[in-house]
């Protein structure tokens, strides 16, 4: 019998704006249509790319990091495709993390359990034995590759930040040729920009606002989106002129009604902003998403990368849609501008597409789809999408057990 689990309720758009919803929101509505996505309509299959039950690093000879290294706190939220390896962000959400940030080659028979080596080395990991160092990498949640092969790492600053929230750093992005992985730019904000408990936790790169196209081939010209999810906003930041600045919108802060996330009956709070990022470029849009909502909301990025706001000026968001509950992975393919989400409590990968209006399961697993933290469509593997998956609810209630796999990253698998 077909079960309806998925839903997506989207906005049509109108000419008149009026305010609705949230608070300051351009929410352009006259109807609701509901979507519904069936079981029985997936599209695909899931191919385990790598899968652990703790994670495993390849230790250098230095005995304080084997002392230190706490594997049940060690959970990932980034993922990056690379042409011959895959990029993992480990963020230093609690004590006992060796390196935050990763990598695995891509060339390993599925479903593998491979050690980690640190990236580019473990000499910018002395944060792991208890050394900060702000040159370093101390806590990275996510990070994305450009078209000039260069990774863009972003460095929160913050240590445990799920238990006493220790800033011991300012954020930063590193910037690493992947060639060589040898640091090619350093990039550091301006104070003003941040807030006490600011926490940048994701980034995208908009290579589309160049104004001709050598700026655009030689990467000399990106403008990076980034948000800061406990005091919610977003940071611009303009590589050519080496500029940033921040907005902010009250669609960005998490409802406190959906503060509790049910995962296979598990459930949790975590009251956390802005976090989900996707970039349309035909569109020119980011779209965005606090974990704590069931909304999607986009803002122009003609808009975003104009420069700070004029004083007392509202930033100009619209409502997209809602999903059928929280989620956090986010991504657009840009082929047709699908967006592609993983609506948590349904444990599941779903493709809207806005302009068509048309929907599809792309795969549902609650074994394998637990808490995506990253969902990408992968350039670098032909279009395909990838999800790094998590028992994340297990880390954060500290029941997580190391006799079963917690940790996925997996691949959907067309028509299968």
């Amino acid at each position: 019998m077909q079960k309806e689990t998925l839903r997506f309720i989207k906005i049509p758009i109108k000419n008149k704006a009026k305010r609705k919803e949230v608070k300051d929101i351009q929410v352009m509505a006259s109807r609701i249509l509901l979507l519904s996505v069936w079981v029985a309509a997936a599209s695909g299959s899931l191919e385990v790319v790598n899968q652990w039950n703790h994670l495993q690093f390849d230790f250098p000879p230095d005995p304080v990091l084997l002392e230190k290294f706490q594997p049940e706190n060690t959970v990932p939220t980034g993922l990056e495709i690379g042409w011959d390896r895959l990029y993992i962000g480990i963020p230093r959400l609690r004590a006992g993390v060796p390196a935050t940030l990763a990598w695995v080659p891509r060339s390993l028979p599925p479903g593998v359990s491979p050690v980690l080596q640190a990236y580019p080395d473990w000499s910018w990991h002395t944060a792991g034995r208890g050394d900060i160092n702000c040159t370093g990498l101390v806590s990275v949640y996510r990070t994305r590759a450009d078209r000039c092969n260069r990774l863009w790492v972003l460095d929160s600053g913050v240590f445990t930040s799920l238990d006493d929230f220790r800033r011991v750093c300012p954020p930063k992005i590193l910037i690493f040729d992947m060639a060589t992985d040898r640091l090619v730019r350093s990039v550091y904000f301006p104070r003003e920009l941040l807030r006490p408990s600011s926490l940048l936790t994701n980034l995208v790169l908009d290579d589309t606002r160049a104004p001709n196209p050598h700026l655009a081939a030689t990467c000399d010209h990106i403008f990076a989106y980034i948000s800061d999810t406990v005091t919610p906003g977003i940071i611009v930041y303009d590589s050519r002129r080496d500029n940033a600045w921040r907005v902010t919108h009250a669609s960005m802060y998490p409802d406190p009604n959906l503060g509790e996330i049910d995962i296979t009956g598990e459930k949790f709070t975590l009251m956390d902003g802005v976090v989900g990022l996707a970039h349309s470029p035909a569109q020119g849009l980011l779209y965005y998403q606090p974990l704590a909502t069931d909304r999607l909301f986009s803002v122009s990025t003609a808009v975003l990368s104009a420069g700070p706001l004029a004083e007392g000026a509202d930033l100009p968001v619209n409502l997209v849609g809602r999903k059928s509950s929280q989620g956090l992975g986010v991504t657009v393919d840009p082929r047709d501008d699908t967006i592609i989400f993983s609506p948590m409590t349904e444990t599941a990968i779903v493709a809207w597409n806005p302009i068509t209006n048309s929907h599809r399961l792309l795969a549902q697993d609650a074994e394998k789809l637990q808490f995506c933290a990253e969902v990408r469509w992968a350039e670098r593997d032909n279009g395909a999408v990838w999800a790094l998956s998590s028992r994340f609810q297990k880390f954060f209630l500290r029941t997580i057990s190391k006799h079963e796999i917690n940790i996925r990253i997996v691949r959907v698998v067309d028509g299968a």
